[in-house]
């Protein structure tokens, strides 16, 4: 996996990106969630939970505490518990993280998409997981990635900005010269509050709620290509206020 350390800190400004679609030259980079934008997830919480229902409370819960959480705890803990809220045995949290790092495989177009843009920008994995898991699930993926980021990594849970921030300083790349294909609204939210432009892989055809809306939705990695072929010149509008 192709991984680089980077320098500086290029995610230092701004905090939240107008959603105007941007035209002219292409983007630096290209930053994507991880166990929905990439990774088919879904049907493993089905499968360890023993139903749809279950698997689709737990994974709710699991994302609303791991949003809530601020400081990164560790993730097998905030599974377990999501556990016990779904009425789901938290002893089966140890086997839903095995299956994420061992099992998942990505969505079929995603490792042809990748290779293309990997030629064209730099790509990275910024996700909601340890470092352990993170780097043996983006490695299922089937392409070298530049860097990948976890929680653990950034010492917090998207959507706060450090581990969007901890991606952008590895690159070496401004957030206005990034996009960020987001796989949950939350991501929209934070991948925006960090500077980014942000495009939102809806393949599970989740509500926006009162959300603004991305730069678009995507119902096929395919569509990428043709997305991120175009960038802003000029820096994104910022405002002052925080996701944090």
């Amino acid at each position: 996996m192709r991984c680089s350390a980077g320098s500086g800190s290029a995610a230092a400004r701004g905090s939240a990106v107008n959603a105007a679609r941007p035209s002219g030259t292409t983007y630096d980079a290209v930053l994507f969630d991880l166990f929905t934008a990439l990774l088919d997830s879904e049907p493993l919480w089905r499968e360890v939970a023993g139903s749809a229902a279950a698997g689709a409370t737990w994974r709710e819960e699991s994302s609303r505490l791991a949003y809530a959480a601020g400081r990164y705890r560790p993730f097998v803990e905030t599974i377990a518990q999501a556990a016990r809220l779904a009425g789901v045995p938290p002893t089966l949290a140890a086997e839903l993280v095995r299956g994420m790092g061992e099992q998942l495989g990505p969505w079929p177009e995603a490792p042809g998409v990748l290779r293309k843009l990997g030629e064209r920008v730099r790509i990275g994995v910024v996700t909601n997981c340890s470092e352990e898991l993170g780097q043996h699930a983006a490695g299922r993926v089937g392409v070298d990635f530049d860097t990948v980021v976890t929680a653990e990594a950034a010492g917090a849970y998207k959507p706060r900005p450090e581990p969007y921030r901890l991606a952008l300083d590895r690159l070496g790349v401004q957030p206005s010269r990034a996009l960020f294909v987001a796989g949950s609204p939350a991501d929209i939210t934070g991948a925006r509050g960090a500077g980014m432009y942000v495009c939102w892989h809806n393949r599970l055809r989740l509500p926006l709620g009162e959300r603004e809306p991305p730069l678009a939705q995507l119902d096929s990695l395919d569509q990428l290509l043709a997305l991120a072929s175009s960038a802003s010149v000029e820096p994104p509008m910022f405002n002052s206020g925080s996701t944090e």
